[in-house]
Formats: structure tokens, sequence, C-alpha cells
């Protein structure tokens, strides 16, 4: 009977599929007319043609590692139809039921005010979005299930516009052929492959593009950016030391230092602290030696992302060595895990990255707290104690 019932909804989406198609009018090659580049990110850009309502949002390089992939999404408006010879995905008009595999897609698009929108996420317990919690109570949201395990009859029934998904170290093949098989429609952001924080959450663009809102976007944008690059600068000129910062905590008894490029670093530099450790300068966190990163830990003003710790004694019994670090016998050691969900998921790796300007006020507050620039309370970040 199930099977029945999935063949069915899957005969319906087809026609759905071929009574959607208009009447296409510009060539692929027409599509070169600017109507978003970003000043920030380098993965995206939404082209369109003169006389067309439709539009074209190339994605490049979407996972780590990626070279010359390119990935493009016609947004097919006012019975328009994709070109001839359009290679990507297709989406009718403006995407209305989303379902997110990353909690990051659920961030931005409750930025832009679409919350409703999201109709299906992946692994529901580590959502921290209330609202969204609130609609898979009530019903309104389904957990379809992790990259590896997705429960694609339960993703057909929810009739989603689109699929927002991501690559780590490749394309998902097993769902992209799936859900070409399906004809649901599905299309890979690289937000986490940018290491600038504007350039992240510049992004909630390409998304607000989908959702047929980029107006929104752009303005929501542009307030984050106008936040984040003045409290930069107000720390540029105010400060008179950079406290050097020490990162994370040892995984499996290896140690990984980001990149002095990454997001983290760029965010804690941003706020007048000076990364410590200076050998990596590659494109991903490296492993360092145990002893070179106790020696740094012993060092370092600041220690921070140490992971979801308690208090300063269950960091020291967790490894002796840290009760010699400079930043613990200060109490100046912090987490990014002041909102986190029951199951252990953490709203700074969903919500953080659409707003880097608090991000950047938490740090301030931090690394500055004698500036006054910064926030009156932390939000992503905690104090360990």
């Amino acid at each position: 009977m199930k099977t029945l019932i999935f063949r069915t909804l899957l005969a319906v989406a087809a026609l759905g599929f071929v009574a959607c198609a208009g009447e296409s009018t510009h060539s692929v090659d027409e599509f070169t007319v600017e109507v978003y580049t970003p000043r920030h990110a380098t993965g995206f850009d939404v082209r369109g043609a003169e006389g067309a309502a439709s539009t074209i949002v190339t994605v490049r390089n979407p996972w780590q590692g990626a070279e010359g992939v390119e990935k493009r999404l016609f947004i097919a408006r006012e019975g328009e139809r994709a070109p001839e010879g359009f290679e990507g995905q297709v989406i009718e008009g403006v995407a209305e039921r989303v379902i997110c595999m990353s909690s990051t897609y659920v961030a931005m698009i409750d930025a832009l005010d679409c919350t409703e929108r999201v109709v299906g996420v992946s692994g529901i317990d580590f959502i921290y979005n209330t609202r969204v919690r609130e609609a898979a109570e009530a019903g309104r949201v389904r957990d379809v299930g992790h990259d590896s395990d997705i429960n694609f009859e339960l993703l057909l029934t929810l009739r989603p516009d689109v699929v927002l998904i991501y690559g780590v170290a490749g394309e998902n093949g097993v769902a992209n052929a799936k859900l070409d098989e399906l004809g649901v429609p599905y299309f890979y952001l690289g937000d986490y492959v940018e290491e600038s924080p504007l350039a992240k959450a510049e992004w909630t663009i390409a998304v607000a593009e989908i959702l047929g809102v980029r107006e929104r976007g752009e303005e929501l944008f542009a307030g984050i950016e106008t936040r984040y690059v003045e409290l930069r600068e107000k720390v540029v000129e105010s400060a008179t030391e950079r406290p050097t910062v020490m990162f994370n905590t040892p995984y499996r008894d290896t140690w990984y230092m980001p990149s002095s490029r990454s997001y983290a670093v760029q965010l804690v530099e941003d706020a007048g602290g000076r990364y410590i450790y200076d050998g990596n300068h590659g494109t991903a966190s490296q492993p360092i030696d145990l002893e070179q990163a106790y020696v740094l830990t012993r060092e370092a003003d600041y220690w921070i992302n140490v992971g979801q710790y308690a208090s300063l004694d269950d960091l020291r019994r967790d490894n002796p060595h840290f009760a010699d670090a400079k930043a613990v016998r200060e109490g100046r050691v912090f987490s990014a895990d002041r909102r986190v969900t029951a199951a252990g998921g953490s709203d700074f790796w969903e919500s953080a990255v659409v707003n880097p300007d608090v991000v950047l006020a938490d740090l301030v507050t931090v690394l500055q707290p004698e500036l006054g620039l910064g926030a009156d309370s932390l939000t992503y970040y905690r104090q360990i104690e």
C-alpha cells in the first residue's frame, strides 16, 4: 500500500512539473544582466535577461576542495520556462515550501521572515529556532532524516518546491539521484566555504532570491554589514592592546587549529584579538602537536571555543595540562554554547552565520571589555567559571 501511494505521489509530481512548462523566450547566453553581485561572497551571483522575469542563481565550488564546480538554479516566473540547453535545477515561481538540510538555512529563512515556508528539516532535535520547533510539534514541519538516511517517501509528501542541500567533500550522489528521480528540485548552497563573516551572511540574499524576497534580503544584509563594519572600525580606533587568543580543545587526542584566514579567526581579529598560532595559512583547520598546543594554552590571554564544559573545574579534571593555562588561571575561558538544544544542537552553528555583527559584539565584549563598545550581555558566548 505504501509503495502504491509513493508511486502515485511520484506520478502527480511529474504531471505537475510538465503542466508548469511555459514558453522559453530567451537563450541561456542572454542571462547576463546583473541582478545581484555580492560585495563579499565569492561563491554565488544572480543574473537575469532583458525582458525576462526569470533569474538564474549560479553557485560556484560549494564544498571544500571543489574546483571548477558550478551549480545553477533557474527560477521560472510569469509562465517562462528554462531556456533550451539549460543545465541545472528549475523551480516554478516563488519557493513557498522549502526543506532545509542544514540548520543554517533555517536561520536564513527565519531572518527573512519566511519561517512558515520551512516544511522539512534534517534533525529537528538539533534545531534551536523556537518557531520551527513549535511548528514541528504541531506537525507543520517534519524531520526528513540526515544526508545518508533521508526518508524520501516522507519528503515527497511534503511537496517541497526546493530542497536546500550542502556538500561536505563533494556532492551527495545518492540524494541527487533520488531527488532527480522524484522530480524534486534541489540546490547546493556554499556559505560554509566562505571565509569572511560578511561573505557567509551575504548568502542570505541567494536564499532570498529563491524565496522571491531579494529586496528584503538586500536590506537585511545592508544593516548587518553596516553594524559589523562600524563596530570593527571603532575597535581599530580605540583598542590599545590586542590580547592573544587560543582556540579549541583536543578531539580524540588531536588538536585542530583553524586557519589564519578562517571565519573564526577573522572575527577574533576584527574584535581586537590576536590569534596566537601562526602556522596555518591554508583553507581548513589543521592538527598540531599536543605539546605545542599545551604551550600555546599556557601563553594565551584568552581561550575560546573550548566545548560544552560546565565549569573550569570540569576543564581541569578532563586534562591536568589545562590547569596551567593562563586563561584558566585568570578566568578568561569562553565557549560559544550559550544557546543549545537538549540534544546538543548549537544556535551558534545555526544562526550566528546570519548574525556576524552580533557575534562580533560578543567577542568585543569578551576581548575588549574596557572599551564599552560591545553588547550589554552575550548572545552566543558563555564565560566558563
